[in-house]
């Protein structure tokens, strides 16, 4: 078998072309020949980063920082407040990801009937709301029950954030765009580590440290919810930041990417394709394999304070794990940016950091401190592997219901693996069956990898050699194709 050619360009020419006008491919919707130059796409392009790429970003810190506050929390007096067993904190985690599960079905309809934006944003909110209400329980019941409605009004909010990648920016596009917002996840480890920090240092506070830190989380995200739901447009067609040529430009540039848009029709045959689709459960198995094995992370600051650090010195020697994968995900990004054509590899290679920090915090001894905290820093970077699986499903599902059900299935994943997870953490200090099971994840992981790089490579040259040897339709004339019955589309690996 030969290696596998770069990520293969689109058959259709970026040239000068024109929206589909009646019976002539020059005229645009905008009534004129439609022609840009390079410098024109490019304005239009860093527009599009200026005011759609920020809020998105704003959005995935707010449910990064949400979901580590727990970790936080944790080493500020939480367990004790609440009188919480190991068990019983593994499954005030676990509890989050079965609200999520419950919420998936509901977004996969959701978001391929309502206007994604609104329908987000009103998420958003509600989400907030949910995230200031955690300051109130003082058990675990009422911890635990907070804790899955907060899961339940998430559930909608990553499938988003991919599917608004690929409405706005082109294939070759996404794994910055991606990059960026999933590098929210380290700097909200680093900004949570130092709120917290600094909460607890403050005495004239009434109420616990970490009921603070909930408050403020819900109360900034609702705020979040509410920029996104006022800046972000309905679809490139309606984009107020945007002249009326540009807006044209930006739906032929997507459509010359072989991509629809945002429909608001639900296709039976379209769910059924993602479901017989291979690559969709390969997707899901992604999302639940780097899921279960990156519950490091939330546990990490309870492995650093076992080692005899106090809370204050677990949340500085902890921080530096955020500034660490902020690191990787951009040498995931730069690495994509040097092999385009070979993001299956930078995931293996990338997949190996979190393995060797696992194996190191297995087999270290406790009395190695900076050792050990130094493996739960590589152990924890997980995000930049994240981002290329995102960026490849980002580019390589077409059609309005099949993205939003493979996007979903992702997260599917992802939340039983989360369910999963936490109960291997139940072993302090060392955790050693939870460090086992995540290196046994682990390579299982860089399996599936090269079986998903092998169907999207021999899936390319089937539609070479058929595209060879008869000619090919591009179906311009159905809006809403999916990448399999989109002749000229090809797929990223």
């Amino acid at each position: 078998m030969s290696p596998p050619q770069p990520e293969p360009e689109l058959a259709l020419k970026e040239t000068k072309p024109a929206l589909d006008g009646a019976g002539d491919p020059t005229r645009g919707d905008i009534g004129e020949t439609l022609e840009w130059a390079p410098e024109e796409e490019r304005r239009i392009l860093r527009k599009i980063d200026m005011t759609v790429l920020p809020v998105l970003c704003l959005v995935c810190f707010f449910q990064y920082l949400d979901k580590q506050s727990l970790s936080y929390a944790s080493v500020f007096g939480l367990l004790q407040d609440l009188k919480l067993t190991s068990h019983e904190y593994s499954w005030a985690n676990s509890i989050f990801y079965f609200g999520q599960f419950a919420a998936e079905p509901i977004v996969i309809y959701l978001m391929s009937r309502l206007p994604l934006v609104r329908f987000v944003g009103a998420s958003i909110i509600i989400w907030g709301a949910i995230c200031m209400c955690l300051a109130a329980p003082h058990n675990f019941g009422g911890f635990s029950a907070v804790r899955f409605f907060l899961g339940f009004a998430e559930g909608a909010v990553q499938p988003a954030a991919v599917t608004l990648t690929s409405i706005w920016y082109k294939k070759r596009e996404h794994p910055q765009r991606v990059g960026l917002w999933v590098s929210m996840n380290a700097l909200a480890q680093i900004t949570g580590s130092l709120m917290m920090y600094g909460i607890g240092k403050n005495g004239s506070i009434s109420i616990a440290a970490w009921r603070v830190m909930f408050l403020i989380c819900g109360g900034l995200t609702i705020a979040a919810g509410i920029i996104f739901t006022l800046v972000i447009p309905f679809n490139p067609e309606t984009a107020w930041f945007l002249t009326e040529k540009e807006r044209g430009i930006v739906k032929m540039r997507m459509k010359m990417d072989r991509e629809g848009g945002d429909q608001t029709n639900f296709s039976n045959s379209q769910l059924r394709e993602a479901l017989l689709d291979p690559k969709t459960w390969i997707i899901l198995l992604f999302g639940f394999l780097s899921t279960m094995a990156s519950f490091v992370l939330t546990f990490a600051s309870l492995v650093i304070k076992n080692l005899g650090y106090t809370s204050f010195q677990t949340l500085l020697y902890g921080s530096p794990s955020g500034a660490v994968q902020f690191m990787f995900i951009w040498i995931a990004i730069f690495g994509i940016w040097l092999l385009p054509g070979r993001r299956s590899l930078i995931i293996i290679l990338l997949t190996i950091v979190p393995l060797v920090g696992n194996i190191l915090l297995l087999v270290l001894d406790t009395s190695a401190g900076w050792g050990m905290i130094v493996a739960s820093w590589l152990a924890s970077s997980i995000s930049c592997i994240m981002t290329v699986v995102l960026s490849l499903s980002a580019s390589n599902v077409k059609g309005n219901t099949k993205r939003a059900v493979v996007n979903t299935m992702y997260f599917i994943g992802y939340c039983v693996g989360a369910m999963a997870g936490p109960q291997l953490w139940t072993e302090p200090p060392r955790y050693l069956k939870a460090l086992i099971a995540s290196i046994v994840i682990w390579v299982i992981f860089l399996g599936l990898v090269v079986l998903y790089w092998l169907l999207c490579y021999f899936d390319n040259r089937a539609r070479d050699r058929k595209a060879q040897s008869e000619s090919v339709d591009p179906g311009q004339e159905k809006v809403d194709m999916t990448d399999k019955e989109d002749a000229l589309f090809r797929y990223s690996y």
